[in-house]
């Protein structure tokens, strides 16, 4: 009975230590096939994003010039005010959509260059909830570039809307805080990533 028990012990060792072997030497193969799938999923979402957020600039500044030129000139110089002040705000929400995106390529990298320690602490009893919250934080990683495809897809059709016809300041306006919504959400697809994935 105890021979077949260590036997039985042995063979659970050495199945152990090969999955353990096979999953350090294809850690990188691992990392890559999951940004491979997320990536393709991006770039599909991308191709219908681009197709049906496209905006005809040309009809937009033939109204907006027509407006302009019924103005006065005070109504002309508090509307440059309130465009500067705007253009600053976006220029500044730009930065931190700048800031966003390239944080989020930056994680990449340092999340992918500790990818072995613990996807070698997957085989192991106490040690594996370590490796599989690896890799939910992996594939939540991995497809937050899919939520922030959905969040610019979101702010395009948003833009679209804008009437230029009616009112010039309400157009401006309207477009910054759309910028402002944009940021929020695109603050927000870390957090909602790692909640659809339950990693922590």
């Amino acid at each position: 009975m105890s021979l077949d028990l260590d036997t039985f012990m042995l063979f659970k060792w050495f199945f152990k230590t090969f999955i353990a072997i096979y999953i350090m030497t294809n850690v990188f193969n691992i990392v890559m096939a999951v940004f491979d799938i997320s990536q393709h999923v991006v770039s599909r979402s991308a191709g219908v994003i681009s197709n049906n957020t496209a905006i005809d600039i040309t009809s937009v500044t033939a109204t907006m010039r027509t407006q302009l030129e019924a103005m006065g000139t005070g109504e002309l110089l508090g509307l440059y005010f309130e465009s500067a002040f705007v253009n600053l705000t976006i220029w500044a929400l730009t930065l931190c959509i700048f800031i966003i995106v390239f944080g989020r390529m930056i994680e990449i990298y340092l999340v992918t260059s500790v990818a072995p320690i613990p996807f070698a602490t997957m085989v192991n009893r106490e040690w594996g909830s370590v490796g599989n919250n690896y890799l939910k934080s992996l594939f939540a990683l991995a497809f937050q570039g899919f939520l922030i495809m959905v969040c610019i897809g979101i702010y395009a059709v948003l833009i679209q809307t804008i009437s230029t016809t009616g009112n010039i300041r309400s157009a401006v306006w309207t477009c910054m805080g759309y910028t402002v919504l944009l940021c929020f959400t695109l603050f927000k697809t870390g957090s909602l990533a790692k909640s659809v994935f339950s990693a922590h």
